[in-house]
């Protein structure tokens, strides 16, 4: 094979075209994998900050007195499928939650209140 010559009879690279084409298709499947990890991170955080919130508002729900159905149904209400726990420590009241996150992983939140607090 003899090798092409440009302008001046220089010799010119081989051909390369399509290599541009091929870099891209490696490339692409990483790309697409690393983007929907962070989103995929971004969701579970946002779960997570969701239901330590609603873990705090029910535990100030059960110290006020209020019925566990209530105090259950606040952080659900939040959270879908989580799994409510209400407990008594000394003078708090404490309410642990659960609830799934993507691929198998559960978050979990616990928050206290003080027993009869307004």
């Amino acid at each position: 094979m003899r090798a092409r010559t440009g302008h001046g009879g220089r010799a010119r690279p081989p051909d390369d075209r399509g290599s541009v084409v091929a870099e891209f298709a490696i490339a692409l499947p990483a790309v697409a994998l690393v983007l929907a990890l962070g989103v995929g991170a971004l969701a579970g955080a946002s779960r997570q900050v969701r239901l330590q919130d609603a873990v705090a508002d029910a535990a100030r729900l059960s110290a006020r007195g209020e019925a566990a159905s209530r105090v259950t149904g606040a952080v659900v209400a939040a959270v879908a499928e989580a799994s409510v726990e209400i407990s008594s420590r000394d003078d708090l009241v404490c309410v642990t939650a659960t609830a799934p996150a993507m691929l198998g992983l559960r978050v979990s939140a616990s928050g206290c209140a003080l027993a009869g607090g307004l």
